[in-house]
């Protein structure tokens, strides 16, 4: 296994530090002691301490958008691009459990510019999902009758909260996680004509496929 980068190195230092203690409480001298850095290694990398953290929340949203954009370019069908999405998203915790962690205890303090670079980003998910949710009510897949904001939203706040929960260890692994959300998901949202479906069946649990 090649060895990590000095970058690697510091930010994964940041996100243990900036986890367990808040980003105020934690120093770029802390920072340089956990990661067995320098000072120059660190300056060579971040401009700051306020770019760190800009870094660590940029990192897992751009990995959502791209997941979600292959997504929606790999697949035709609403339904299909949806479930895709709802599995990367959840999938997205087992590397980066700790940047949302952060994200959500540490997003305040980001300097304006970067809180509105970060800001874009998650505008242009949320569009996405909101999008592809709109789509699958015109097209007849979704049912009409749930409001595409509202739908949305949900999806967010059910996915998101699972910072607060998922352990690597846990009974569950991510990716079964992932197939529970979706089977939840497209249940709720399919309507009867499309669960019957057969090339959606795959988006459903069987009986012995979680324990």
């Amino acid at each position: 296994m090649p060895a990590k980068s000095t970058k690697q190195r510091i930010t994964e230092a940041a996100l243990q530090l900036f986890e367990e203690n808040g980003f105020h409480a934690v120093t770029v001298d802390k920072i340089v002691k956990e990661s067995n850095t320098s000072k120059g290694g660190f300056y060579h990398n971040f401009k700051s301490k306020d770019e760190l953290l800009y870094t660590i929340h940029d990192s897992f949203i751009t990995y959502v958008i791209d997941k979600a954009a292959e997504a929606h370019a790999s697949y035709h069908t609403p339904a299909e691009k949806l479930y895709e999405t709802v599995r990367s998203f959840v999938k997205m915790f087992e590397v980066y459990r700790a940047h949302v962690t952060v994200f959500y205890q540490e997003s305040l303090y980001l300097s304006p510019d970067y809180f509105d670079s970060i800001k874009k980003k998650r505008d242009v998910y949320k569009d996405m999902m909101f999008s592809v949710v709109k789509e699958g009510k015109e097209r007849g897949e979704f049912r009409d009758e749930l409001p595409v904001p509202i739908t949305s939203m949900a999806i967010f706040g059910m996915i998101n909260w699972t910072y607060k929960w998922y352990k690597a260890d846990g009974q569950y692994s991510v990716k079964e996680i992932a197939d529970i959300y979706a089977d939840l998901i497209m249940q709720s949202l399919l309507t009867e004509q499309a669960r019957k479906e057969p090339a959606y069946q795959r988006f459903f649990l069987r009986t012995n496929r979680v324990m």
